[in-house]
């Protein structure tokens, strides 16, 4: 059976990756930033282990990872967002830690053990990867890095037999975009860009890091993947 951690799965798009993944006949183990999230996490799925760990303390990384028997995938999916607070150089210097350099701790702490197995890496981007976003400025800059990022790692970690992707979701039923669904002030403006015309699942984003961790994407690496309805094409 494989194994895989997820970074920031305990609720929303990490979860239903979680979901996707389990489905699929993984073995997981998901992290949440604290130990709220992790009871919340086990009394909805009490089938996937779950640890809190901060994705800005080196040392709590390094921990996680050391113990750890064996890994095939690794998910980054941890991220915050403050909005207009992000024009505060320290809360924008935070929400680079979590969403940038969180990402890039947990890829290095994986590193042995998917050079192991020549295992696979997905990261989590945005549509802000492509999009600016002046509501949330610290927020888009990590997102448009997170694609710079993978490609980076992709290139370099390749002859070592990791393969690294990322996705960009778009408008997904999420807690997070909980008060948007049904604001007529903003929910027509986002579906009507949207080509599907309509909201996406946490499992549909599932399905698609699903297939970049299998073999049957054993040939991609350094790409990233919207999974936004078409928002991106409109």
């Amino acid at each position: 059976m494989p194994k895989a951690a997820i970074i920031g799965g305990t609720g929303g798009i990490g979860a239903g990756i979680a979901r996707a993944l389990v489905d699929k006949g993984w073995e997981l183990t998901v992290t949440g930033a604290t130990e709220d999230d992790v009871e919340r996490h086990l009394a909805a799925a009490p089938d996937v282990s779950a640890v809190a760990m901060d994705v800005t303390d080196s040392d709590a990384v390094k921990a996680f990872f050391a113990g750890l028997a064996s890994l095939d995938g690794l998910v980054n999916c941890a991220g915050i967002i403050r909005k207009l607070d992000e024009y505060n150089l320290d809360t924008f210097r935070k929400v680079i830690d979590v969403n940038l350099t969180g990402t890039m701790r947990c890829c290095l702490a994986a590193h042995p053990l998917l050079a192991a197995g020549g295992g696979a890496i997905v990261n989590t981007g945005s549509m802000y990867t492509y999009f600016g976003g002046p509501h949330a400025p610290a927020y888009t800059a990590s997102k448009g890095a997170v694609a710079q990022l993978t490609k980076a790692l992709a290139g370099k970690w390749g002859s070592d037999g990791i393969r690294v992707n990322a996705i960009a979701p778009g408008w997904i039923q999420t807690p997070m975009t909980e008060a948007i669904r049904g604001d007529e002030s903003r929910e027509p403006a986002i579906l009507g860009r949207t080509a599907l015309s309509r909201w996406g699942l946490p499992g549909e984003v599932g399905a698609l890091v699903s297939w970049l961790l299998s073999e049957e994407a054993s040939f991609v690496t350094g790409a990233t993947y919207p999974v936004d309805g078409g928002y991106s094409a409109m």
